[in-house]
C-alpha cells in the first residue's frame, strides 16, 4: 500500500511539473518559485527570518526635485514629446503586465510614443532577496533608457520586508518605514535618471482580508507620491461598485452594458479592466507631455 502511495505521488507531482511547464507564468515560477499567501502571490524564494523587535518610525529620503514645465508636467516630458520620441516603461509585477499592454494598445505609436514593458510576474518592494527591484531597474534603464517611468507594485508586498538587518512583520511601524524608504529609493533612482515617475495604485479586491493589505499599501504609497511630488493614479474609484466595494462587472461607459473587469481570482482584471484602469493613466500622460495638442496641432 505504502509503495502504491508513493507511487501515486510521484506520479502527481510530475503532472504538476509538466503543468507547469507548458505556461509561461508556470515556467517563471520554476525558476523562482513563490507562495501563495494572503491572498497573493508572495515571493518566497528563501524562508522569512522571525520579525525582531520594531524600529522607530523615521522619515524616508525625499527625492530630488524635478523642473516643471507646463501644468506641472516634468519639462523633460514636454521636450521628449515634441521631438517626437517619448519612451514609457511600465514596472511593477503581474498587474503590471496588464497595464502595459493597455497602454500599449492606448499610446504606443501615437506621436512618437513608445511604450516598453519592464515589468515580471512575482515581484515587488517587500522581497530583495528574491528579487532587487532597485538594482533590476537601474540595469534595465541602463540597457533602455526611458523618458517616463509607469509603476505599479503591491499584489505581492503583503509580507515581512527586512530593514538594516531586521525583518519586520507587514502592516507594522517598523515594516511602513522600510516600504516607504523603498519607494523612494526607486523613485530617486528613476529622477536620478531623468526620468519622469507616475505611480499606480492597486485596485479594489474581491476578499475583505486582502483588499485591507492592498489599501494599506496605497495608503503608504499615496503619501510617499504626495511628499515626493509625484503624480499617482488611484484606480479604486473606477474598480469599485456603487457601495465602494468589490464588483466584478462594470459599465464600460455611464449607463452601458455591465461587462466582466475582473479575473476569477479577484485580483487581476480582464482585459477590459485593464483598459478601464489604463484611461486615467493615459490620459494624464497625453495632458503632461502635451501629446493632445501634438494630436491637434495646436
Amino acid at each position: 500500500m505504502r509503495a502504491w502511495i508513493n507511487g501515486l505521488t510521484a506520479a502527481l507531482l510530475v503532472g504538476v511539473v509538466i503543468g507547469l511547464m507548458l505556461t509561461p507564468d508556470g515556467r517563471a515560477w520554476l525558476r523562482h518559485p513563490t507562495l501563495l499567501l494572503g491572498g497573493g502571490a508572495n515571493a518566497s524564494a528563501s524562508p522569512t527570518p522571525e520579525a525582531g523587535p520594531e524600529v522607530e518610525t523615521v522619515a524616508p529620503a525625499v527625492a530630488a526635485p524635478v523642473a516643471a514645465g507646463p501644468r506641472g508636467a516634468p519639462a523633460s516630458l514636454r521636450a521628449a514629446a515634441a521631438d517626437g520620441t517619448l519612451r514609457i516603461g511600465v514596472f511593477g509585477d503581474s498587474m503590471a503586465d496588464g497595464l502595459w499592454t493597455a497602454l500599449y494598445r492606448d499610446l504606443d505609436g501615437e506621436a512618437g510614443v513608445e511604450v516598453i514593458k519592464f515589468s515580471e510576474v512575482s515581484t515587488g518592494l517587500s522581497r530583495y532577496d528574491y528579487v532587487d527591484i532597485q538594482a533590476k531597474t537601474a540595469g534595465q534603464i541602463a540597457a533602455q533608457p526611458i523618458d517616463v517611468a509607469v509603476i505599479l507594485f503591491g499584489t505581492n508586498d503583503a509580507q515581512g520586508i527586512e530593514l538594516d538587518g531586521t525583518v519586520h512583520a507587514f502592516g507594522t511601524p517598523g515594516w511602513r518605514t522600510a516600504y516607504a524608504r523603498r519607494v523612494d529609493d526607486l523613485v530617486n533612482l528613476l529622477r536620478s535618471r531623468g526620468v519622469a515617475v507616475y505611480w499606480v495604485g492597486l485596485p479594489t479586491m474581491k476578499r475583505e482580508s486582502f483588499d485591507e493589505k492592498m489599501r494599506l499599501i496605497n495608503e503608504v504609497v499615496g503619501g510617499r507620491m504626495r511628499a515626493l511630488n509625484v503624480p499617482y493614479i488611484e484606480t479604486t474609484s473606477v474598480t469599485a461598485g456603487p457601495d465602494g466595494g468589490y464588483e466584478a462587472y462594470l459599465p464600460e461607459s455611464p449607463g452601458g452594458r455591465p461587462r466582466l473587469m475582473r479575473a476569477h481570482d479577484g485580483i487581476h482584471m480582464t482585459m477590459a479592466g485593464y483598459l478601464r484602469i489604463a484611461a486615467p493613466v493615459a490620459d494624464r500622460l497625453r495632458a503632461d507631455a502635451g501629446l493632445d495638442q501634438i494630436d491637434t496641432g495646436a
